[in-house]
């Protein structure tokens, strides 16, 4: 009688531990920014200058500086996780990371998947060249190759216009923006549509021989793209946004890297 009684005051000790882990493990989950002391942010590392490493190897950019920032105001520590750009929403979703922080624009197609936060950065897809390039606009990239990074709003600029992109030659899709200015460079395509402030960051720090056309593609603002159901992590990140542009600091941070304020 006694040993049954120790089996069982043992069996209602293991389940009582079970269940106070279970239940600390639930409480750190479902509260969200409540509980989390770390905040694990995907982007593309190659994506100057929102996001990329400096020649002493060190993650730096506009992005960075602006997720720093608000990790610190928000009192948890912030990790960046490079990804495969394309497959950012499979990252977020999988929970892999806990954000995208990169530039990321905010589209409807987009919104399907992604909570964003409020809007911080704007900056227009545009068309570069290079300076001796006979194109001047949409019309003139019949029969040309163009380039654009895979799952960029880039991409959805061309797309969005079938009857242009059935024009063009051949439409080459890279990982990274840097990859096809490279490209562009050398010859080996006409023209890559990407984000007029990528583009002039990349002109003014190589002192590339590049040309920008603006050819009426919308602006669309950047956000910071979180899973659907994480409501308290956009307030927060909201009120801080806020708060950065408010006081200034987005303002500083833009013009640190673009000499422009693209902040809003």
């Amino acid at each position: 009688m006694k040993w049954k009684q120790y089996v069982a005051m043992g069996a209602v000790f293991i389940m009582t531990a079970s269940m106070l882990t279970g239940c600390g493990a639930d409480k750190t989950s479902s509260e969200g920014t409540a509980q989390r002391n770390k905040i694990v942010i995907g982007l593309d590392d190659n994506f100057p200058p929102f996001g990329f490493h400096d020649e002493s190897g060190q993650l730096v950019g506009f992005d960075i500086d602006m997720a720093k920032e608000a990790a610190k105001r928000l009192g948890i520590e912030v990790e960046f996780k490079p990804i495969d750009w394309d497959s950012k929403e499979t990252e977020l979703k999988s929970k892999n990371i806990d954000a995208i922080w990169n530039g990321l624009s905010i589209t409807p197609e987009r919104e399907k998947n992604i909570l964003f936060s409020r809007p911080y950065e704007n900056g227009p897809q545009i068309v570069l060249v290079r300076s001796d390039s006979p194109i001047q606009g949409k019309a003139d990239l019949a029969g040309k190759i163009v380039g654009t990074q895979q799952g960029s709003t880039g991409l959805e600029a061309i797309e969005a216009e079938p009857d242009v992109k059935n024009s063009f030659k051949e439409l080459k899709q890279y990982s990274d923006n840097v990859t096809s200015f490279m490209d562009l460079e050398v010859g080996r395509i006409d023209a890559v549509v990407v984000a007029k402030t990528t583009a002039a960051y990349f002109m003014t720090k190589n002192k590339a021989d590049f040309r920008i056309i603006d050819v009426g593609y919308p602006d669309i603002p950047s956000g910071v793209g979180m899973r659907k159901d994480d409501t308290e992590l956009k307030a927060k990140l909201d009120k801080v946004l806020e708060d950065m542009h408010n006081d200034g600091t987005s303002k500083k941070i833009s013009e640190k890297w673009f000499g422009i304020d693209i902040s809003m």
